[in-house]
Parts: C-alpha cells; sequence; structure tokens
C-alpha cells in the first residue's frame, strides 16, 4: 500500500509540475524597504503547500524581479523572505505589475500597481485586517467592563455593525469584480447559509427532523460557492483544506457514503481537466491514508473507475500494473461481501467448512506462531473476547497460515486454544492469501450468520467494542 500511496504523489507532483498555462509570460518588479543582497522566493498555494516558481537576489535597495517568458497560473502567490517571514498577492491574468513594501507591516505599508485585480485584492485584505482589529479591541473593552450590562451591550452592537459592514463590503466586492478569479476566490470563502425550514406543527420529533433537514441542506451546497470548473482555486490555501473538512466532519462516516460523495465531487469537477486529476489524485491518496475501517471501498471505486479505466491518462503503466493487482485483492473483502468459502484440516485430520460454520458472529483469524504480534493477539482474542461472548453465538475459524503442524500443534495446547476450531492447508489448495489479502499476520475478520464481512483487519482490543455495538442493537 505504501508502495502505491507514493507513486500516487509522484503523479501529483509531476501534474503540478508540467500544468502551468501558456500566455505571454510574467513581470513582478518587487521593492522591499529593509532588505538588500538576499534571496527572495516566490511560490504558489498548492495541496496545502507552498510550490516555488522562481527564485531572485535583491539588490542593496531590496529591489528585484521575477520574471518568465509564460504566463503563470492565476491563483494565490507567496512572497517569501530569509526571515521567514511572508506576504501574499492574488496573480491574476495581467501579470505585470510592481509589488513596493517595508520589511515591517508588510500588508499594511505594501503598494500594487499595474495589475487592478491584484490590487483590488489587497485592498480588500488590508479593509478585513482592519475590520477585525477593530473588532478584537472593542472584544477587549468588553472584558474589561464589569457589572454595566448597558455598556456591554452598547459594545456588543458596535462589533454587530462592523460585522454586518464586513459583510456587505464582501459581498460588494464579488459583485464588482464579478468575470475575475478575485471574485471566484471571494465567493470561494463564503460559508452556505442554510435558509429557513418550516416543519409542520403537528410532525412529531419536529427538532429531530429540522436537525437533518438542515444537515442534507449544508451537506447538498456545501460547494455551491465554489466554481468546481475553475481550476485557478486549486491554487490558494483554503481549498484542500474544505475538501477535507467536507469528508472529514460533513460526511456520515460510513465508507459506503464516502465513496458515493467522492464520486460526485469528482464528476463535479468533470469539466475541467486539471480540476478533475487533482482531485481523482487527492481523493484516491485520502481513502489510501485513511484509517476508517471498509474505506477500502473507495481504493476500489476509484481506482476502477478512473484509474483502471483508462480515464487516468497521466498514470504510468507501472503504477496501473499495481493498482490493478490491489483491487483484486481487495474486491474480495469489502465489507458487505460474502467470504469466500474455505475448507481446511484440523490438526485431528478433519476438514471444517467456513460456510458450515453455526454463528451468529464467526470470527475468522489468519494467524501463525512465530508472528510476535499473533502471540499477543491470538491469546487475547481467546482469554478477552471469545470466552465473553461464546455463549451469545460467536465462534471462532482460526486459519494457520503455515504448514509445520507440530508448531502448530504446541501452541494451541499452550495456550488452550484447542476448543476453537482450528485448520490450516497444507497442500496450498485453498489459495485463502489471495481471497483475504493476507500478506502479514494476525489477519483478523469478523463474518455475520451468513458469513458477510461486517468488520475487517481488526485488532483484538476493538472486537469487544463491536461485539458490545452489536448487542445493543440487538444484533447479538
Amino acid at each position: 500500500m505504501q508502495k502505491l500511496y507514493c507513486k500516487t504523489i509522484i503523479v501529483v507532483l509531476l501534474f503540478v509540475i508540467t500544468n502551468y498555462s501558456k500566455g505571454q509570460g510574467y513581470n513582478i518588479d518587487i521593492k522591499i524597504d529593509g532588505l538588500k543582497d538576499t534571496a527572495v522566493i516566490l511560490g504558489h498555494y498548492f495541496d496545502k503547500k507552498i510550490i516555488v516558481n522562481d527564485t531572485i537576489i535583491v539588490d542593496k535597495n531590496g529591489s528585484g524581479i521575477f520574471s518568465g517568458e509564460k504566463k503563470l497560473p492565476e491563483g494565490l502567490y507567496v512572497i517569501y523572505l530569509p526571515d521567514k517571514n511572508y506576504f501574499d498577492f492574488l496573480l491574476g491574468a495581467d501579470q505585470s505589475l510592481s509589488i513596493s513594501t517595508t520589511n515591517y507591516n508588510l500588508v499594511n505599508n505594501m503598494k500594487i500597481s499595474g495589475a487592478k485585480e491584484s490590487q483590488q485584492f489587497l485592498n480588500h485584505k488590508i479593509y478585513l485586517e482592519n475590520a477585525h482589529k477593530n473588532i478584537a479591541q472593542i472584544q477587549s473593552q468588553i472584558q474589561l467592563i464589569k457589572n454595566n450590562n448597558d455598556s456591554i451591550e452598547i459594545l456588543k452592537k458596535q462589533i454587530q455593525e462592523l460585522h454586518n459592514k464586513t459583510i456587505s463590503y464582501w459581498d460588494k466586492a464579488i459583485i464588482e469584480t464579478k468575470g475575475t478569479f478575485l471574485s471566484t476566490f471571494l465567493k470561494a470563502l463564503q460559508d452556505i447559509k442554510v435558509p429557513e425550514i418550516t416543519i409542520d406543527e403537528h410532525v412529531s420529533n419536529k427538532d429531530s427532523i429540522l436537525q437533518i433537514k438542515k444537515y442534507y441542506y449544508y451537506k447538498n451546497h456545501y460547494f455551491d460557492n465554489i466554481d468546481l470548473t475553475d481550476d485557478r482555486i486549486l491554487r490558494t490555501p483554503f481549498f484542500t483544506s474544505k475538501v477535507e473538512s467536507f469528508f472529514n466532519n460533513t460526511v456520515i462516516q460510513i465508507p459506503d457514503t464516502l465513496a458515493k460523495e467522492a464520486i460526485k465531487l469528482i464528476e463535479k469537477c468533470r469539466p475541467n481537466n486539471e480540476m478533475f486529476k487533482y482531485m481523482i489524485q487527492h481523493l484516491f491518496n485520502y481513502s489510501i491514508e485513511s484509517k476508517m475501517m471498509g474505506m477500502d471501498l473507495l481504493v476500489v471505486e476509484i481506482g476502477e473507475k478512473y484509474y483502471l479505466s483508462g480515464e487516468a491518462t497521466w498514470a504510468s503503466q507501472e503504477f496501473l500494473k499495481d493498482l490493478e493487482e490491489r483491487v483484486t485483492l481487495l474486491k474480495p473483502t469489502l465489507l458487505g461481501k460474502k467470504a469466500h468459502d474455505l475448507k481446511m484440516e484440523s490438526p485431528s485430520g478433519e476438514f471444517f467448512k467456513l460456510s458450515e460454520v453455526d454463528a451468529k458472529y464467526t470470527i475468522l483469524i489468519f494467524w501463525e506462531p512465530h508472528c510476535g504480534h499473533c502471540k499477543k493477539e491470538i491469546p487475547k482474542v481467546h482469554n478477552e473476547v471469545w470466552s465473553k461472548y461464546k455463549d451469545k453465538g460467536v465462534k471462532v475459524f482460526a486459519v494457520y497460515t503455515q504448514t509445520d503442524k507440530e508448531e502448530w500443534s504446541t501452541f494451541l495446547n499452550e495456550h488452550n486454544l484447542n476448543d476453537w476450531i482450528n485448520v490450516y492447508d497444507p497442500y496450498h489448495s485453498s489459495h485463502f492469501r489471495n481471497y483475504f489479502d493476507i500478506s502479514s499476520t494476525p489477519v483478523i475478520y469478523v463474518l455475520d450468520k451468513d458469513k458477510k464481512i461486517v468488520a475487517k483487519k481488526i485488532g483484538a482490543d476493538n472486537l469487544p467494542g463491536f461485539f458490545e455495538h452489536e448487542i445493543k442493537y440487538g444484533r447479538l
């Protein structure tokens, strides 16, 4: 899995490097009082990182020029200074501009000329910083006032007035700059406003239904203010965080639901090739990195729908070959799938079939005595899990993954595990490693009465919580 992740990151980096828009070039003249004879970096935001575009040495007056023959992709850019200080500015269609400031109070002392959109962004930023400063000062005054409710209320009204004024300024800026990236950027920063929702007074559980309706409106309209067909939004410091917040905090944390929302979001980005590529790669990496049980469903769905179908034209053949092998192994073990049947031999020579185990829940374990982790996990499953829930209909189908029968029997006897269904495959005829994705041990699955996979690659410490949940809802 690590191999796949690394290759995907390489693909992302190649994508960033090679997808700059072509044009008439850029010429950014800077002058920063207080700097001299030192390196200054020009970069842009991308995927919660800053990608370097250019580096210059300013002269003794703090002056220098960033220039290139090809236009830079529009977005939010950063001028990074040697003392780890920096400032950002919006780079739109006009890329011949001058920026002057001082190496202290960078924003308020800044002046931009030659690019109207960049100047408008600076004006907006200065306005917001001053508004926030004024609000903070009033809040400090409130903290100092004691037992004077009238004065506190007056100050709170002042804060509300400043807040309303800021919103009006923001809305006006979006309208006045319509058609520019600045307008797109400012609108994208606005959160979704849930409209007034009315519920009939006679409906039972009115409050619960109201909250549910508000939630679904917010989820379904979460990206309404963001133009998902405009790749300039990728080069901002907030877009990736916005996407992550949607999947981590807004969408219900169920793999099937997350997968549906991921595909839906990717499809919304389809009209723009750069957005489409980014969203596929980002959500594929997200699914690989996720610690949530069952998120391999998203690996399979994105893998098959976009990579293995040939739509991901940027992916290497080596990457696609590895992914195809990985998807083949993952598909039989997805949550909800019926576990592949196993017919295996016990220490006494008797044969058992997984499908014939009569139990409300079957703990399916793949293990071996040489594995250090198995030496801890297997006795724990027996003593702290199975012994507690066996009377409720839980059985264990324990597969020894090697062929040394003496070693296996010794461990079973030493740890009193002979009351489980213990089996192995001395002739390698079951191909269990392929059907259950066994590359290391221990691996634990939980199957329901129909032998469908309801939990996978779960630790012994997590099993009691799973079974207590099933007891709570009357399934065990």
